[in-house]
Order: C-alpha cells, then sequence, then structure tokens
C-alpha cells in the first residue's frame, strides 16, 4: 500500500496521465490519429528533445539552468556533418561531438560553479558566442549532402513502427534513472540542488557535482546533434534554435522544480514527448503548427507559476509543522513550571 501511494504522489505519473489525456482528446477530435503509426511517430519525433531534456534535467536538479543546449546541438550538428560528408568515419565523428560537448560542459561549469557568474546569464553568453561560431564554421551555408545511409538508418524501426533510436532512449533514460536512484553518486544531484550549502556540510563534493551536471547537460545536448543531423538529413546556422526552450518546458512539465532538488529523468523525457507532439498533433485537430511556439510558450508560463505556488504553499507548510513541533515541545516546560510556582 505504501508503494502504491508513493507511486501516485510521483510527479512523473501527473505527466503520463496528461501525455494520455492528451492523445485521448486529439484522437476523439480526429480518430485518425489513433492510427499506432501517428502514436509512434510521436514517439518517434521526440528522440533529439529527450536527449536535450534528459540532460537538462541534471542541471535543474542542482537548481541551475543551462540555456546554450540548442546552440551547442547546432554546433555539434554542423561538425559531425561536415566531418561525415568529407569521408571521416562516424566513430570519429561521435568522439568529436562528445568532446566538444565536454569542454561546453566545462566551460558552462567552470563560469557558473567555479567563478559564480549567475547560470542564466553566463550560459546565454555561451549560447550567443556559439550561434557566432556556427556561422563562422559553415560561413552561413547549410551543410548538405550528408551520407545516405547516416540519414536512412533514422527511418529503422526496431519495434512496430517505433525507431531504434527511440528504442535506444529508452534504454539510455532507464539506465540514467537508475544510476540516479539507486547508486549514491546519483543521490548527489538532487541533494545538493535540495540544500547546497548542507550537502557540503555532510563532505558531498558539491562543486564536483554541479560541474558534472552541466558536462553531462552538454553532452547529451552534442549527442543529440548527431541524431539531429541523421534525423533531419542537412544542418541550418540556425539548427537548434528554441530547442532549449522546449527541453526547459520538458522538463518542468515532467515534475521537475526550476528550484531544484525534485523530478526526474523519466518525467523529463515523458514531458519532451509532450512538447515534440505539440505541432503534430495540432495538424490533426485542424490548426496551423505556427501555434507551437506559442503554445510551448503559455505551458511553460502556466506550470512555472503551478510550481512557484505549490514551493511557496510548501515552505509555509513546512514552517507551520515546525512552529507546532516546537510549541508541542515547550508546553510540558510550561507546566511544570506553572506547577512549581504553585
Amino acid at each position: 500500500m505504501e508503494k502504491v501511494k508513493k507511486l501516485l504522489r510521483a510527479r512523473e505519473l501527473t505527466s503520463a496521465v496528461f501525455l494520455i489525456m492528451l492523445f485521448a482528446i486529439v484522437g476523439a477530435m480526429n480518430p485518425m490519429f489513433l492510427d499506432p503509426s501517428n502514436i509512434s511517430a510521436c514517439f518517434n519525433s521526440s528522440v533529439v528533445y529527450t536527449l536535450v531534456a534528459v540532460g537538462m534535467a541534471f542541471v535543474l536538479f542542482i537548481g541551475e539552468i543551462d540555456v546554450s543546449v540548442g546552440a551547442n546541438l547546432g554546433l555539434t550538428a554542423a561538425v559531425v556533418g561536415t566531418l561525415l560528408r568529407d569521408g571521416q568515419p562516424l566513430a570519429l565523428a561521435i568522439v568529436v561531438a562528445i568532446v566538444i560537448g565536454a569542454a561546453i560542459g566545462l566551460i558552462n561549469g567552470w563560469g557558473v560553479c567555479i567563478m559564480g557568474a549567475p547560470s542564466l546569464i553566463f550560459t546565454l553568453g555561451v549560447n550567443g558566442i556559439l550561434r557566432g561560431l556556427i556561422y563562422l564554421y559553415t560561413n552561413g551555408a547549410w551543410v548538405e549532402n550528408l551520407p545516405k545511409a547516416f540519414k536512412d538508418f533514422a527511418a529503422v524501426n526496431l519495434i512496430g513502427s517505433v525507431s531504434v533510436y527511440y528504442c535506444c532512449i529508452i534504454v539510455l533514460v532507464i539506465a540514467i534513472h537508475l544510476l540516479l536512484t539507486r547508486t549514491r553518486q546519483g543521490r548527489y544531484f538532487v541533494a545538493v540542488g535540495d540544500n547546497a550549502q548542507g550537502a557540503t556540510l555532510v563532505g558531498l563534493p558539491t562543486l564536483k557535482t554541479k560541474i558534472i551536471a552541466y558536462v553531462i547537460c552538454a553532452v547529451m545536448a552534442s549527442v543529440g546533434g548527431i541524431i539531429f543531423a541523421s534525423r533531419i538529413g542537412f544542418i541550418t546556422p540556425m539548427s537548434g534554435n528554441g530547442y532549449e526552450m522546449k527541453a526547459i518546458a520538458a522538463c518542468v512539465l515532467g515534475g521537475i522544480s526550476l528550484t531544484g532538488g525534485v523530478g526526474s529523468v523519466i518525467g523529463s523525457a515523458i514531458g519532451a514527448v509532450i512538447m515534440s507532439s505539440i505541432s503534430y498533433l495540432l495538424v490533426f485537430m485542424g490548426f496551423s503548427s505556427n501555434y507551437d511556439n506559442a503554445i510551448t510558450g503559455i505551458i511553460l508560463l502556466v506550470i512555472v507559476v503551478i510550481d512557484a505556488v505549490l514551493q511557496h504553499r510548501s515552505l509555509i507548510k513546512n514552517k507551520r509543522n515546525r512552529l507546532l513541533a516546537r510549541v508541542s515541545q515547550d508546553a510540558p516546560a510550561v507546566q511544570a513550571d506553572k506547577g512549581g510556582e504553585a
């Protein structure tokens, strides 16, 4: 019974229910959407968003933010695309992508965690630098003519009409979830985000944990850049633009608190499916997909406000509980004093 109650309190369960209800509503409006190929298309299209959102979850866990992931993804996709176009092996391209991600993550970690710069401002500056590097690297031109085998692999299905990429994402998310919940080092991220000063006092490597979170976030975005190049087949200088907002919205929608210390990567993965499906669902509902960004912004604002209200109520409740506990402890002492005076 206790496990059932814990499951019902899980934030990611709310996201899963919301996803099912969303699909059900669209299916009621347009029964064609309920075709298995359309449902699986929503999941297949969320691969890149899921990678970026799961990486973003690590940074949100520690109470920080990273808005450079979109430009990181675009730069990595451009570099990987040119390497493959010029005949370099895929293994080399993957290694280069991971190195790019790790370097960007270390820069963000250095600026935010060591130099103490505000995470939003610093990563926004890095975002601008990376966008500039994309234009310099590509001379403002599109990266095209990628190898056919590389592009065709994105269309390979492993289970029914579910792509091999998404099947790999499911395995990756489960593995990361287990590492975060079943290992001591994995629980450091949530502990640091919940109370950084307290984590330091009990001997947790707070600084190291924060830097690792930024590195993981950036590497996940870089890996997303590889899959982006494979799925889209070409890269423009603006590739990855706006992915940071969708990743943050996916995490918050998946139950991860912007103040840190709350949530799970499973929730962020579910939120990524919701965010990536919006434009697809709008078409079946008879609306233009141009509303995608507006709806994403509305969802993000609503969820942030709700999260702030819940955090405020939780804070008030905790203060009230502490006050009641203190009063109940003081009551016997007061009674004893009155008895002594009598």
